[in-house]
């Protein structure tokens, strides 16, 4: 998967807040949603979003 559509999926996912809901925007499964977020988080050696099974948020940044 390239850069950009990495992008927009995790974009999607940070959008709806869950990425069960981003895999059925985006016609992926679920585990394919947090894979290429996962390899887009180790690309950029930052943790973009945190949560639970249940949905996910954006990571705060230092300071704030």
């Amino acid at each position: 998967m390239g850069e950009l559509e990495s992008i927009r999926v995790f974009l999607t996912a940070a959008d709806l807040g869950s990425f069960a809901g981003a895999a059925r925007q985006l016609s992926m499964t679920p585990a394919s949603v947090t894979r290429t977020i996962a390899a887009l988080e180790g690309r950029l050696g930052v943790q973009l979003l945190v949560g639970t099974t249940r949905q996910v948020s954006l990571t705060s940044r230092p300071g704030d």
